[in-house]
């Protein structure tokens, strides 16, 4: 059950298109409570970290989170950009000089990386952001592994919790970034944050998927 290079590869080609895809998506919901960009952000975002892969070539994990943390960080606007690319970062930090990591390290590195962008965005649960779509996942991951479950299982338990996290900020009212400055007015809206967070877990999902049984999985 180990995660490998070819997996984080094939998670960032997978995050780039499901970020293009919703890039629309991800507008509308930033137009009702936030400055209408965060579609256009995330997408080229992740198409600059495309380039700079092939460019580059990593061969192991940490430098691979390391190069998407720091093109994040130079591509997408807003607070957007620092609080993923603080989350590649930490991550690439974490499993530095890996070429896999076991699904529990994983699991460890990601809480960590988490927690930093709480930390950076000064967000905990409830505050409407993304922490509310990563944080249930993490623990998501962390149980259904305790518990014994195969890591393609319990990657798919994660997402089902990012995205009921994702619909659960619907009736908060924001309390961190762009929307916390509507007051009540951000009630009854989705966090944008969340739903590309929940777009981002889908995607690390759906690349082991693809990575274990390539010819199972329809293009």
């Amino acid at each position: 059950m180990d995660l490998t290079l070819d997996w984080a590869l094939a998670w960032m080609r997978r995050a780039a298109e499901l970020m293009g895809a919703n890039r629309d998506y991800l507008t509308q919901l930033d137009a009702a409570i936030g400055d209408a960009d965060h579609g256009a952000n995330m997408d080229r975002g992740f198409r600059a970290v495309l380039q700079k892969l092939d460019n580059d070539h990593p061969t192991e994990l940490g430098a691979t989170f390391r190069l998407v943390g720091m093109t994040l960080l130079a591509t997408v606007g807003g607070a957007s950009g620092p609080l993923y690319g603080t989350l590649f970062l930490e991550l690439g930090k974490r499993v530095a000089g890996r070429a896999e990591v076991g699904a529990q390290e994983w699991v460890a590195a990601l809480r960590a990386a988490i927690e930093m962008v709480a930390q950076r965005g000064q967000a905990q649960r409830g505050d409407k952001t993304m922490i509310d779509a990563l944080l249930p996942a993490v623990e998501t991951l962390d149980r259904e592994l305790t518990q014994g479950g195969d890591l393609a299982t319990a990657l798919r338990a994660a997402v089902v919790a990012a995205e009921e996290g994702m619909r659960a900020t619907i009736p908060l009212q924001a309390r961190r970034g762009r929307a916390s400055y509507l007051g009540e007015r951000s009630i009854g809206h989705q966090d944008p944050g969340a739903t590309s967070s929940a777009l981002l877990l889908r995607a690390a999902a759906e690349a082991w998927t693809m990575t274990q049984s390539p010819h199972e999985v329809s293009p």
